[in-house]
């Protein structure tokens, strides 16, 4: 059995302040989706990568996206929630 693809999508991608929100989406082989975000900040040598693996499951690639934006937003201090079609957000 092939292992399947983790698809992340730069239109995804919000820059809040100093941090790069992109989440990150695996499709599974019961047809669920799971979810991951990067939170990268800095440049250069001084880039810091986090990547959260989250644990919820969904039946959809936008709402996987959407959970792991929020989940990344919330680990910045940000405060916002996003929502299918969010537009890049800059602070």
């Amino acid at each position: 059995m092939q292992d399947a693809l983790i698809a992340m999508n730069s239109k995804d991608n919000i820059t809040v302040g100093k941090y790069l929100i992109s989440p990150l989406t695996q499709v599974l082989a019961n047809g669920w989706y799971a979810c991951s975000v990067s939170i990268r900040s800095g440049s250069g040598s001084g880039t810091h990568d986090r990547v959260l693996r989250l644990t919820r499951l969904f039946r959809t690639k936008v709402a996987a996206v959407a959970y792991a934006t929020t989940e990344g937003l919330q680990w910045i201090g940000h405060g916002g929630h996003a929502t299918s079609g969010l537009a890049p957000v800059s602070h």
